[in-house]
């Protein structure tokens, strides 16, 4: 590993902060230059993410040299252009999920990515947590026999206001695209396939956005998985997956799990796999290392998984008559 990784944030909001403080405890990494569009005290930006530039556009960043990789934090409604304008400076890329609005702006960033040779990522760091280390060895060791049934839920309480990204249908706001995203990429994670059949509903809020979606996936084999996500409730957020000899429970809050629990008749055991920083931190060693290899992702998220999720996501939304102004 080089001695400092430098890395650059476009878009340093409140989940960039987080990405920084990782990057900052990991010893041969840190935040070289930000660039913000809208700060109104980019001396204070530089402070706060302590870093040596910072930048009023993206283009000044996507242009320096010494920047090894960019993280895209921006609302996703812009990271089709964010994503473009630092691929054709050929900077690797770490980009925030949703990776884009839909399919067609995936595909074709992903094969502008292969024919660059650019590293291109989307920042699912679920799937990079120790826990699921474990639960990956377990499905694969067949503890708990063939897989059955996936289900899970994801929300919270979303603040009435219709400016934030959340609920605005401006800035592809709603839950399918914002939590929903990690039930569709874990559940694809499990089963490593794309369901056969695809059946969803959802509630379209007064702003035009989805505010709770509800989904069924079947599969070749008979296999399903069932999902809701939601701004109008807290459910427990657990992952569950069934196998025709016991399951496996990730417990409170699967998207920042630390502990899971297998179970095969009357016999339960927990693991606990707490994180070292904050989580960010083995996704981006891991995005660090296939950079420095060459490669254009990393094994646990790679290009083609976020192709096959956005295609799910793009069926769902048909589905629950969500689409956005601006497609």
């Amino acid at each position: 590993m080089k001695p400092s990784f430098k890395w650059g944030i476009l878009g340093p909001g409140r989940i960039a902060k987080k990405f920084a403080d990782a990057v900052w405890k990991i010893p041969y990494a840190s935040i070289y230059a930000i660039a913000s569009r809208s700060s109104s005290d980019p001396e204070q930006l530089k402070h706060t993410f302590n870093a040596e530039k910072c930048y009023t556009s993206y283009e000044e960043l996507a242009a320096d040299t010494k920047v090894d990789a960019i993280y895209i934090a921006t609302p996703h409604r812009f990271h089709y252009e964010n994503i473009k304008l630092c691929l054709d400076a050929e900077k690797a890329i770490l980009c925030e999920k949703s990776f884009t609005v839909n399919a067609n702006q995936a595909d074709e960033l992903f094969k502008l990515s292969q024919s660059k040779h650019t590293f291109l990522m989307e920042a699912l760091w679920t799937r990079f947590l120790p826990i699921y280390g474990q639960i990956r060895q377990w499905l694969d060791a067949g503890k708990i026999g063939d897989v059955r049934l996936v289900t899970s839920a994801l929300g919270f309480v979303a603040a009435r206001n219709f400016k934030d990204r959340l609920l605005n249908i401006d800035l592809a706001g709603g839950t399918i695209l914002d939590i929903g995203v990690y039930n569709t990429a874990l559940t694809q994670w499990v089963f490593q396939e794309t369901p056969q059949k695809i059946t969803a509903i959802g509630q379209i809020g007064e702003t035009g956005v989805d505010e709770m979606v509800s989904a069924t996936f079947s599969y070749e084999n008979g296999a399903a998985a069932q999902f809701t996500c939601t701004f109008q409730a807290r459910p427990l957020g657990q992952f569950a997956i069934t196998g025709t000899k016991g399951m496996i429970i990730v417990q409170s809050h699967f998207v920042r799990a630390t502990q899971a629990t297998l179970t095969v008749g009357k016999k339960s055991r927990t693991v606990k796999k707490r994180f070292k920083i904050n989580g960010f931190e083995y996704q981006i060693k891991a995005v660090m290392q296939s950079i420095l290899e060459g490669a254009l992702d990393c094994p646990q998220m790679t290009q083609a998984d976020t192709l096959a999720n956005m295609r799910t996501l793009d069926t769902i939304r048909r589905q629950i008559g969500l689409w956005y102004p601006f497609e």
